[in-house]
């Protein structure tokens, strides 16, 4: 086995990630050893040699809106969660069942920030569950100002003749059609001033070959986001999408044929940075295209990969 890539040294240190399997499972945050990080941004001293954790504050960005997140959870979306919670939104977030634990965790995350907050667990390739979803949230909160797209799934497959077809409409039943559906229900509650964000990813822009099918359906989320942004623009909502790159989060270890010593050095060779991103470190795109700080922003992907080149 070659030697393992040093990292530059950094306040989310690669040199401690290990090997690890949730292979199967729906992947929980509760159990991913390092943990994430989904709350602290990192800084550096003048000298540049000692960086360090300092946690999010909010600046009254979302005072009083009513966000509406699936996959809010664990990894980018608990992230997104929280962080909208600080600046100042009450949050309703979508999660499967069998990831409870993580559930509650961000349910506690955000009751500390001082908002309100409605959990569903449902399965959102559903067409009912994702009308129930928009309609529990109104009817918690009263109003819809943003949406964010985010539940994803992936497995691997390294030969396109060995696919399980079940697999990839699955796949795509949970990372575009359900956006569709999601969006469809929540745009006749939303206004003026009101945005989107969409879940996308590297993948849409370079491809990978171990997931044609999750590679695909982020393509489509990519030209969703322009096509609707365009459509709703004369309605003054906005609907953009963020595209990470190698982050550390549940999905990695969940994702079924991810051999577990591929977490132990994830991102490391990959992205320029030397190392994976934590949540927080895309979740505050998430925050800024939410905001008023985003009001010129719309049909947008931003890219947030350690330096990795995306063509598009």
């Amino acid at each position: 086995m070659s030697e393992k890539p040093k990292a530059p040294p950094t306040a989310y240190p690669a040199d401690e990630l290990k090997a690890q399997d949730q292979e199967g499972s729906k992947g929980l945050d509760a159990v991913l050893e390092p943990g994430a990080n989904w709350t602290q941004l990192e800084f550096w001293d003048d000298e540049g040699t000692s960086p360090y954790l300092k946690d999010y504050e909010g600046r009254g960005l979302l005072k009083d809106k009513a966000v509406l997140i699936t996959g809010g959870d664990s990894g980018i979306g608990r992230s997104v969660a929280v962080l909208m919670a600080r600046e100042g939104a009450d949050v309703s977030f979508v999660y499967l069942p069998e990831e409870e634990e993580d559930a509650q965790w961000t349910k506690k995350a955000i009751e500390k920030a001082g908002r309100k907050v409605h959990l569903m667990a449902l399965d959102i390739t559903s067409e009912e569950n994702c009308k129930k979803a928009v309609d529990e949230h109104v009817k918690t909160f009263g109003k819809l100002n943003v949406l964010v797209n985010n539940s994803a799934m992936q497995e691997i497959c390294q030969d396109l003749k060995d696919i399980d077809l079940g697999t990839v409409e699955k796949t795509f039943r949970t990372n575009i059609l359900s956006m569709f559906a999601m969006t469809k229900f929540a745009l006749p509650h939303m206004k003026r001033g009101s945005s989107i964000v969409n879940s996308c990813s590297v993948a849409a822009y370079m491809g990978n070959p171990q997931l044609v099918d999750y590679s695909s359906t982020k393509g489509a989320i990519a030209t969703f986001t322009r096509s609707l942004a365009q459509q709703q623009a004369p309605k003054g909502i906005r609907v953009n999408a963020v595209a990470p790159g190698i982050i550390w989060t549940p999905l990695q270890p969940a994702t079924k044929n991810n051999p577990p010593e591929a977490m132990d050095s994830l991102g490391v060779a990959e992205a320029p940075l030397q190392r994976p991103g934590m949540p927080i470190e895309v979740a505050v795109a998430y925050v800024f295209l939410a905001s008023p700080m985003g009001s010129y922003f719309t049909g947008e992907v931003i890219h947030g990969t350690g330096g990795i080149e995306m063509q598009g």
